[in-house]
Formats: C-alpha cells, sequence, structure tokens
C-alpha cells in the first residue's frame, strides 16, 4: 500500500486554508471571553464563605463569591478586583486600574462600609444598657442620605470613563434580619433589626438611584434573600460567627442562591 509523503500532506494543507482565505470559507477559532472586571467590598469577594484564594493579599476572596461563580456559568475571562473592607476611595485607588475600553461586563458593590456599617452592627449588638444603637443608626443613615450620594456619582463617572461600552451591574446589600436574634452573644432588639433592615434599605435606594443616572443596571439582593436572613431557616447570611470577621455577610448559600442568579441575569447585553 502506498503513503502520501507527509511534504504532500503539509503542502495540501497549506493551500486548503490559503483557499479558503481567498474565498472567504471560515477556519476554526477561537474568540476570546468576554471581559469581566468584579469590583467591590467583601459582599463582592467571599468573605463569609470561610474559604479564600492564596493570592497574597488580604481581600480574602473565595472560589465560592458570586464574581467566580458567574464567570464559570457564562464563560467570561475574570478579573476578581473585590477586597474586603473597600470603600468608594479605596475601589478607586486600588480597582479601577483593571478597566479599559476592552471591558465588557462590570460588577460593583460598595458603600458599606463607607457608612461604618460594621460599627453600626458592633454597636447594636451590645446589651441595650451599653449600647447606643438608634444614635450609631442616626448616624449612619445621615452619611447615606447626605455624603454618600456625591461620592458614588464620582464614582460611577470614573468607571464609565474607563470602560465606556462595559455593562455595569450595581450590586446592592440584603436585609440582615427577620425579626428575632437566635445568637446567644448578641443583643439585637426586634426594633433595632427593624432599623437595621430600613437603614440597608435607604442604602439600596441610593445605590440605585446613582445606578439609574449613570444608565448601569441595579440588582436588588433584598426579595432573594427575604426568608433566608440571620437565623432563618436555611440562613443564607451568617450571623455572629467565628471568627467575628465571617459575620452578618453571605456564606455560601447566599452566593450560589441568592447573589448568583440575581447577577447573571443582569450580566448580559
Amino acid at each position: 500500500m502506498s503513503r502520501t509523503p507527509r511534504a504532500l500532506l503539509s503542502l495540501g494543507a497549506g493551500l486548503a486554508a490559503a483557499l479558503a482565505s481567498v474565498i472567504g470559507v471560515p477556519t476554526t477559532a477561537h474568540a476570546a471571553a468576554p471581559s469581566y472586571v468584579a469590583l467591590g467590598d467583601s459582599y463582592s469577594s467571599g468573605v463569609g464563605t470561610r474559604s479564600y484564594l492564596s493570592d497574597g493579599t488580604g481581600c480574602q476572596r473565595s472560589s465560592y463569591a458570586y464574581p467566580r461563580l458567574v464567570a464559570a456559568q457564562k464563560g467570561y475571562a475574570l478579573s476578581f478586583q473585590a477586597c474586603s473592607g473597600a470603600t468608594v476611595s479605596t475601589v478607586t485607588s486600588g480597582q479601577l486600574s483593571a478597566l479599559s475600553s476592552g471591558t465588557d461586563y462590570v460588577t460593583l458593590s460598595v458603600g458599606g462600609n463607607d457608612a461604618g456599617f460594621t460599627g453600626v452592627l458592633t454597636e447594636c449588638a451590645k446589651p441595650g444598657w451599653m449600647s447606643n444603637c438608634n444614635a450609631a443608626i442616626d448616624k449612619a443613615q445621615a452619611f447615606i442620605t447626605g455624603t454618600l450620594p456625591g461620592r458614588l456619582a464620582t464614582l460611577y463617572a470614573a468607571i464609565k470613563a474607563k470602560a465606556p461600552s462595559a455593562v455595569v451591574v450595581v450590586v446592592g446589600y440584603p436585609r440582615l434580619f427577620m425579626g428575632e436574634d437566635c445568637n446567644a452573644a448578641t443583643f439585637f432588639s426586634p426594633a433595632e433589626e427593624t432599623r437595621l433592615n430600613a437603614t440597608a434599605d435607604l442604602l439600596n435606594g441610593r445605590l440605585a438611584a446613582a445606578a439609574s443616572a449613570k444608565g448601569f443596571k441595579w440588582a436588588n439582593p433584598t426579595s432573594r434573600f427575604t426568608g433566608h436572613a440571620v437565623c432563618d431557616s436555611p440562613e443564607w447570611l451568617n450571623g455572629l460567627s467565628s471568627p467575628v470577621s465571617e459575620s452578618y455577610h453571605p456564606n455560601r448559600l447566599g452566593h450560589a442562591s441568592g447573589y448568583q442568579p440575581l447577577v447573571a441575569g443582569l450580566l448580559v447585553g
């Protein structure tokens, strides 16, 4: 049996490719995956999932966080910038460099740390006789209504300038409580929980307004997390935890069942 020389096979393949380019027949090619940049604070980095990437930072980024889950689901190329403790200022100074005119998708959660929500929770968790919860909430609400909108407008404008063609999804914060406190070491009263939930709603309202003003999409997690607050069954939000940094953040279920389907449905177009 005769065999076709390798040189002849190679020549034939080359001629076929050249002919395809001349007559317009498509050849096999792999398109670059859409570019997705995840910006924000601990609610985007994945604090609360108890498992973090060894990336040389203290950002506590998790494979169980919704940006990683959404990117895997959709086949997007993820630049995971979100970092625990981030504020509007640190997102601006430390995360926006990942954006470019070629960025296709952006998610962002920020504002809670600016309003000092961790400090508010710490104050309100104390027994009533040693806490000034209402004053702490009043201060946070005043900041959210008076100062935060200007900061958000500046940040969102910077995102728009750096990634003008990107679909941007601003991601909000869930209500943490459902009317009772099942943690033995915390002392949230029902009235305090109601005010804390109202503060989360107030923050979400300002985030939504700023997003709308810039033409960004808004991902409101409130309804998805209803029935899954701290002490609910199953809870998607950690109560007081060890280490304390895991407390009052979405757990793995919160990211996979709460945030992932919400964000994935908007991160298109």
